[in-house]
């Protein structure tokens, strides 16, 4: 599958649906919230996404996150955590999922601590300008799109996502960790 031409930001939170709806009505925005849409069929969209912006709700990466944050809770095994990125590695390797160009946390403060520790510190340590913390769902959202931050794009799946096994909340980001 070709790479997406639109820039593609996944909104993640609580108020993810509401956040999207808002940015409806903006002829540069295709947005959609998906509810039980394969991986692949949100891909293809993304890749064949005609506005400039292509803002939605599912995670490529939302087996893996779940993974880690109930290992580290302590609700699952490392087993699970290790066949989930094995599974989203390989699915990138397939061109069936892409990470998306940006990740936008809706009120992370309002977060439990093992998903702060996800987003803000291990998702973010691969490639820090990515992740954004957003404080609000309404249809401040636009103005965000009119000043994203740039900087390098995610790495390949496959060199960062194995490593994050070793990412331990309040560790991720520190030296030595």
């Amino acid at each position: 599958m070709e790479a997406p031409a639109s820039t593609t930001l996944v909104v993640v939170g609580d108020e993810s649906t509401s956040a999207i709806h808002a940015l409806e009505g903006y002829a540069n925005v295709r947005a959609l919230a998906f509810d039980g849409i394969p991986d692949d069929e949100v891909a293809r969209w993304s890749a064949t996404a005609d506005a400039p912006y292509f803002v939605h709700d599912h995670d490529p990466l939302a087996h893996v996150a779940a993974a880690w944050v109930e290992f580290f809770d302590d609700q699952s095994t490392y087993g699970v955590l290790e066949l989930e990125i094995d599974r989203a590695v390989e699915a990138a390797e397939r061109h069936e999922i892409t990470v998306p160009d940006y990740y936008v946390v809706l009120h992370p403060e309002d977060l439990r601590p093992t998903w702060q520790h996800w987003w803000l510190g291990v998702l973010a340590s691969a490639a820090p300008t990515r992740v954004i913390p957003w404080p609000d769902a309404d249809d401040s959202l636009a103005r965000l799109l009119r000043h994203l931050p740039t900087g390098r794009a995610w790495p390949e799946m496959e060199s960062w996502l194995p490593g994050v096994v070793g990412a331990v909340p309040d560790r991720v980001g520190l030296p030595g960790s």
